[in-house]
């Protein structure tokens, strides 16, 4: 059995492999919950959409669906909620993991659409992120991200004190996080910020400012500690 579930665990992780202190009723529930969410996933079905071995926690939420896009294999845990609304909609690609209780939303408004979230192969997220795509978010492969995190590319206008702020509208420039960073948890990441590749951020950063490749930061506003090369 250890074999068995091994390999079909390796279809979506080629790296895994079961540890010896792994039981058999271990084995027993991890195949129960991951069965479970495979059902779920056809549901997906429902939506017009190609199976492609989705696996879905309880309570997942999507809206929108017709402008949602992912690739095999992606994992919903538990009452993850998706509202693809925008220009662009959202696209996962294959792979992709979002912790229990994220939320990735591009847009709360009909009268001002977001322009749309891109997340590459092989991304981990943690739980209880908040992704926001109003002014469009790219987050590149292989990056892995710990829980807390989020991304809020808009700002609200406030430099007419004789207005309500709520009245003055937003900008928008958009978020891009290149390929293979690591983010702890508890990361803020702010409009008009780009992370190069290969980028490091420490857990808790408020990142108000763009950062170049190799990139090791941290702090609140975050700063450049180090580099990796």
């Amino acid at each position: 059995m250890k074999t068995l579930v091994q390999n079909i665990v390796q279809l979506r992780n080629p790296a895994f492999r079961l540890h010896e202190s792994v039981s058999s009723q271990d084995l027993i529930q991890f195949t129960y919950t991951q069965v479970r969410s495979l059902l779920r996933g056809m549901k997906m079905i429902f939506k017009g959409k190609k199976n492609k071995m989705a696996l879905l926690g309880r309570g997942v939420r999507i809206v929108n669906s017709h402008k949602f896009t992912y690739g095999r294999f992606m994992k919903l845990g538990d009452f993850v909620y998706i509202s693809a609304l925008g220009k662009k909609g959202i696209k996962m690609g294959s792979n992709v993991s979002l912790g229990s209780f994220s939320r990735v939303v591009v847009a709360t408004t009909l009268d001002n659409p977001g322009e749309g979230i891109c997340i590459g192969d092989n991304v981990g997220i943690g739980e209880f992120a908040y992704l926001g795509g109003a002014g469009g978010l790219e987050i590149g492969n292989d990056c892995i991200v710990g829980q807390y995190f989020s991304c809020h590319p808009e700002n609200h206008n406030y430099e007419d004190h004789e207005k309500l702020i709520r009245m003055q509208g937003v900008s928008r420039k958009g978020i891009k996080i290149g390929a293979n960073c690591w983010i702890g948890s508890k990361v803020t990441i702010l409009d008009g910020v780009e992370v190069g590749e290969g980028s490091v951020i420490a857990a808790g950063a408020v990142v108000t400012k763009s950062f170049p490749a190799y990139s090791i930061i941290g702090g609140v506003p975050a700063k450049l500690i180090k580099t990796r090369k």
